[in-house]
């Protein structure tokens, strides 16, 4: 009896063992509870999969949202490791380590990349009068930004007073004006995003408006000087042999006449 009862405890340690020294993932930064590993842009991530108990080299797959990742050879037989420095594309990407042929036992996480909005810069804008003004600031970030503001020469845009409007859509933001004033919409404009993570960032606009120049339509121009051209050639083409004639009446009068 004794025998028995120890026999099936030991089936059952030898089961729960396969099943804990499975499949296994580490990674440097470690990631939480739910699989999560929060990362900054472009901060290398370590990852390495290992399989637990085993009678042989067995080959592992990693996937990157279920498409496979090209591993070097001997990086595959029992533990394998990957080197990610994450971007934009791979926030939100899902790694999955499996072994080949065996893909329900399967270990996973996930890449949380966070990143601030790239606008600290100044742009110089030249438009002529009564043209289209469009200034746009990149908002994209990771966590969200909290808000976007204008600011025409220090002071908040009036939108419907200065004759602008404001288009937001999560990556980013439009200001736009059409038929501009030189003495109304020229100077510095500045987009400030507000990041609950990394804070306020601004990018700025230096807007200058010339006057406007009197454009010609150049194409219409170029064809209607190709038409006269051409029917002016075709005139001379069709009255040749009269044109000859003549000439040939003059050489011989002034032959006779001398």
């Amino acid at each position: 009896m004794k025998f028995i009862l120890r026999a099936a405890v030991f089936h059952f340690l030898v089961l729960y063992a396969v099943h804990v020294l499975g499949i296994n993932i580490q990674s440097k930064p470690a990631f939480n509870d739910e699989g999560v590993i929060q990362v900054k842009l472009n901060d290398p991530v370590s990852l390495v999969c290992t399989l637990g108990v085993t009678k042989a080299e067995e080959e592992l797959v990693w996937l990157r949202n279920d498409a496979a990742v090209l591993l070097k050879e001997g990086n595959n037989k029992n533990r394998s490791s990957l080197c990610v420095t994450p971007t934009y594309e791979d926030n939100g990407a899902k790694f999955t380590c499996h072994q080949k042929g065996n893909s329900t036992d399967q270990v996973s996480v996930t890449l949380n990349v966070t990143f601030a909005p790239n606008i600290s810069e100044t742009v110089e804008v030249t438009v002529e009068e009564e043209d289209d003004l469009v200034l746009e600031c990149d908002t994209r970030a990771n966590p969200l930004v909290s808000s976007v503001t204008w600011s025409l020469n220090g002071s908040l845009v009036d939108l419907l007073a200065d004759g602008l409007s404001v288009i937001n859509n999560g990556l980013t933001s439009q200001l736009t004006s059409s038929k501009v004033k030189k003495t109304l919409h020229g100077g510095m404009y500045t987009c400030t995003v507000d990041s609950p993570m990394y804070g306020s960032s601004s990018r700025h606009f230096q807007v200058t408006i010339t006057d406007k120049t009197l454009k010609f339509p150049l194409g219409p121009m170029i064809a209607g000087l190709v038409v006269v051209g051409l029917t002016a050639l075709l005139a001379v083409v069709s009255r040749w042999r009269k044109i000859v004639k003549v000439t040939h009446r003059i050489h011989v009068w002034s032959t006779e006449t001398d």
